[in-house]
């Protein structure tokens, strides 16, 4: 009886627990403008603004910024990151859609043509973690 009710008043903190992911972004060109990060829960909305789970900004600071991301609970997650040197809150493109400003993805790089996959960025948050990005 005693483990029953031990089970049943754990059991909902470990459903809300909640984890922590240090940043570390690395190739920072100047300390103009704001690290922009945005976190994305699913493959279906990767890539999307308006399909973001989560997202954060912070000062750029030439060579390593580093930033912290609070409060996800345990699950997959892939991160989107881009340096918008000119503070216009937006990832400036050329006409072929190409970004303009430095970008950076957790576990995979830009492709020759094109943005990498939810798949190939993805990573599973069980516990507190740092992440390193270069852009």
């Amino acid at each position: 009886m005693k483990s029953l009710l031990f089970t049943l008043l754990f059991f909902p903190v470990v459903l809300l627990a909640q984890h922590n992911i240090s940043l570390e972004i690395n190739n920072v060109k100047t300390s103009s403008g704001t690290i922009n990060v945005a976190i994305y829960d699913e493959s279906e909305g990767f890539l999307k603004f308006d399909k973001v789970f989560k997202a954060d900004s912070i000062g750029a600071k030439k060579g390593k910024t580093e930033m912290r991301i609070t409060g996800l609970p345990e699950g997959e997650y892939a991160l989107a990151i881009f340096h918008d040197e000119n503070g216009n809150s937006k990832l400036d493109t050329n006409w072929l859609g190409i970004p303009k400003e430095a970008i950076g993805f957790s576990n995979a790089r830009m492709k020759t043509f094109g943005p990498p996959q939810f798949k190939e960025c993805a990573f599973t948050l069980r516990n507190n973690q740092k992440i390193e990005i270069s852009l």
